[in-house]
This record gives structure tokens, C-alpha cells and sequence, in this order.
């Protein structure tokens, strides 16, 4: 889940050199080669980043070749996130922002599957994204990637391995996966990947689907429209389709469910800072009508706290199979150059006080799909057992 926070960032070594600066302007004296008069706080902080400096001096004055200083400072950032082992937490620079900013804004040259990192420091797939070159070749969730045009990734390269799939639109990329123990070897042709998240049909009986794909900036909007003309058909009760939803924005996520759930809770989020501790309420009414939501190994991060609000305040059922188990809040620095920072800010918590990173949700129902049964864009109610128990549920709740 990601939010946006915009302010200036200032780098650790702008950071020293003002401490210093702060002392000579006002006039307090650094005696160079003796002592220096300086709190002590500041004093261990030039202590503890001292080898930094020498590293960086020691480079510009006898490195082979002439230093790029942008690109050391660039480094030195990186280097700081990724030591904390959190492959949510990354430096991205001018590049890597502009990616990770068209996932949730537009359209992108690439192969159309959505990635996160296992406990094992894997890179798994999270979901194939519908009618992308992903699902076309058979990539299902769970895969796990072991390299990508013949360079190994894991999940302390992530960004390496998603910026490795993305490129010119028709040329190809070769992914390796492991599956059932297995090694796959898949060859793939890049296109543009559209993010059109919402679609929606009625099925009999007047029972809505509404399938959502992810949340992007424009999914609260779609699915209240996609809501309003089931509505205005005389809709009974409703199903929503979350499987392999990775995520998205949480201010998406939250006004989805503020069209379904009455007032009270959401979720939660806790963090070491008070601005990141949350609690989120629904406004009501709510939707007032039976609800069930698919969901599967997947749907992750915002679909799971729509599935945990949903399933905790008793506002509906989910069916399928355990979500994914995503239960971390990411927040976005914009430093105003093209470049940012995208770190674990908070835990969430859904209505019952739960955190489900690396557990995930269990569904109300479990419901296995038919071995070899691929879901489609269009609702089965003759194959996908999933899809079959959660009409039968939602109308047998019909009034």
C-alpha cells in the first residue's frame, strides 16, 4: 500500500556538513587538530558516519578512474534503505520512480505480472495481471522468479528484476520460474500493459460481479460507477471478484469500502511516528445487501483489508482460497528531483486487531478450483466452483 508523503529530503552528507556549518556561523569555535566544542549528540553522529566520509574521500582522491559524484550519492542512499533488509524499503532514482509511479497512474511497456518477496527472500509471483503477455504464457501465482534475461534476482534485487521485465514495447524477455520444484523457462514479448482495474456484469437472479484487478488512482471511482449501474438494474446482492489483486493505493482502497461496509472500522495502521498511526472509519450506510469476495494466494495488501474488513465486521463472506499476506503500509518521499523513497512506515491491522504479513486471511469458505480451471474475465457459473459457491451463498441471502 503506498502513501504519498511530498517534502524535502535532505542527504546524511548535507546533513553533517550542516552540522558544521551551524557551529561556524554562530560563532561557536572548531579548533581543526585539537578539540572542538559540539553537543554530544552531534558529536556522535560525525563519530559513527566518520568511516562513510573516508570512504568517499578515499575513492574521489585514488579511484581509478574520475568519480561520478551524483551517482556515489545516489549509491550511498541505496546502500542505507537495502541494509535494512526490507525489500519494501528502496531509494528509487530518476528512473526507477517514473516506473513505479506509471504502475499506479497509467499504462507501461512489460510482461504484466506482479511481484513481492516470500519470507524466504524470493521473488514470487503475486498475480498474472488479465490479458498481458503474464497470463498469456501460463505464469501463475506463487511462481518463483530465479533470474531474468540470465542475471539471478532475489528479493534483495527487486527493483533490479521488475525494472529487468520492462522495456521497449515487442521485444522480448526471458524469465526463469520454479514451480513444484520445477525449473520453467518462459520467453516473453513486451507490450503495452493498460491498468483498466474495474469490470462488471449481472448475473441472474440480479446478483452483481464486479471484478477488480488492482487499485490504481482511478479504481474508487470506476467500481462507484460499475455499483450505481448494477444498482440501477436492481441489484440483490453482490459478489467481488479480488483474485490475484496485488494491491494498490489505500486512500482507493478505503473509499471501496466505504461503499459497502456501515460505519466503523477499517483498518488500522500502527508505526513508530503518530502521523503513522491510523485508525479509519467507514461513513455508512453501506450497501445493505448480501456480499461475498473471491479471493486467493494473490490478493494481497489493500485487497486483504477489504477482505479483513469485510469479514470482521460480518458484512459479508469471503470464498477461495488464503490470501497472500501482505499486512505492511508503505510511504513515498518525493525529494522534488525525480527521485524518492518508499519505506515501511506502518503495520495494519484489520478490525479485530489482526496483522496478516506473512499469514494471510482464511476465507470463510474454502473452495479449491478444478485442477487446470483458468479464470477468465468473464463470470462462470458452470466451471468456477469458487465463483458458483459464492453466487449460491449471496443468493440464498437474497430477501
Amino acid at each position: 500500500m503506498n502513501r504519498r508523503k511530498i517534502f524535502t529530503g535532505a542527504v546524511l552528507l548535507v546533513l553533517i556538513t550542516s552540522i558544521l556549518t551551524f557551529y561556524l556561523t554562530k560563532g561557536i569555535p572548531l579548533i581543526f587538530g585539537g578539540s572542538a566544542i559540539v553537543p554530544r549528540q552531534e558529536y556522535e553522529l560525525m563519530k559513527q558516519y566518520n568511516k562513510l566520509f573516508q570512504v568517499k574521500n578515499i575513492l574521489n582522491n585514488d579511484y581509478v578512474d574520475k568519480i561520478d559524484q551524483s551517482k556515489l550519492v545516489d549509491g550511498s542512499i541505496k546502500g542505507l534503505a537495502s541494509s535494512l533488509g526490507d525489500p519494501y524499503t528502496v531509494y528509487m532514482d530518476k528512473k526507477d520512480y517514473q516506473d513505479f509511479t506509471t504502475q499506479t497512474t497509467g499504462s507501461y511497456a512489460g510482461v504484466g505480472i506482479v511481484v513481492s518477496v516470500d519470507k524466504d527472500g524470493h521473488i514470487v509471483v503475486v498475480s498474472p495481471i488479465k490479458n498481458t503477455p503474464g497470463e498469456r504464457a501460463d505464469i501463475k501465482s506463487g511462481d518463483i522468479i530465479l533470474s531474468v534475461n540470465n542475471i539471478k534476482v532475489s528479493g534483495n534485487n527487486l527493483d533490479q528484476a521488475v525494472s529487468l521485465m520492462k522495456g521497449p514495447q515487442g521485444t522480448n524477455v526471458s524469465i526463469t520460474l520454479l514451480r513444484d520444484n520445477k525449473m520453467i523457462n518462459k520467453t516473453l514479448t513486451r507490450e503495452i500493459i493498460k491498468l483498466e482495474t474495474i469490470s462488471s456484469t449481472m448475473l441472474p437472479n440480479n446478483i452483481g460481479y464486479i471484478k477488480m484487478t488492482m487499485f490504481d488512482e482511478n479504481t474508487s471511482e470506476d467500481f462507484t460507477k460499475a455499483l450505481n449501474k448494477l444498482k440501477a438494474q436492481g441489484l440483490n446482492g453482490l459478489i467481488i471478484d479480488l483474485r490475484d489483486n496485488p494491491g494498490g493505493i489505500l486512500e482507493q482502497c478505503v473509499n471501496v469500502a466505504n461503499e459497502l461496509l456501515p460505519k466503523g472500522l477499517i483498518v488500522s495502521t500502527k508505526g513508530r511516528n503518530k502521523r503513522d498511526n491510523q485508525v479509519i472509519y467507514a461513513k455508512g450506510p453501506g450497501l445493505g445487501k448480501p456480499i461475498a469476495l473471491l479471493v486467493n494466494g494473490g490478493s494481497a495488501s489493500a485487497s486483504e483489508i477489504l477482505s479483513g474488513a469485510i469479514k470482521d465486521r460480518n458484512v459479508g463472506v469471503l470464498v477461495g482460497t488464503k490470501t497472500f499476506g501482505k499486512g505492511l503500509v508503505q510511504s513515498i518521499i518525493d525529494f522534488g528531483d525525480g527521485t524518492a523513497l518508499k519505506y515501511t512506515s506502518a503495520r495494519y491491522y484489520t478490525p479485530s486487531g489482526v496483522n496478516i504479513q506473512g499469514k494471510g486471511i482464511e476465507p470463510n469458505y474454502v473452495v479449491e478450483l478444478p485442477k487446470n480451471y483458468v479464470v477468465t474475465d468473464k463470470p462462470d457459473l458452470k466451471g468456477d466452483t469458487q465463483l458458483i459457491k459464492a453466487y449460491d451463498i449471496v443468493k440464498s441471502e437474497v430477501k
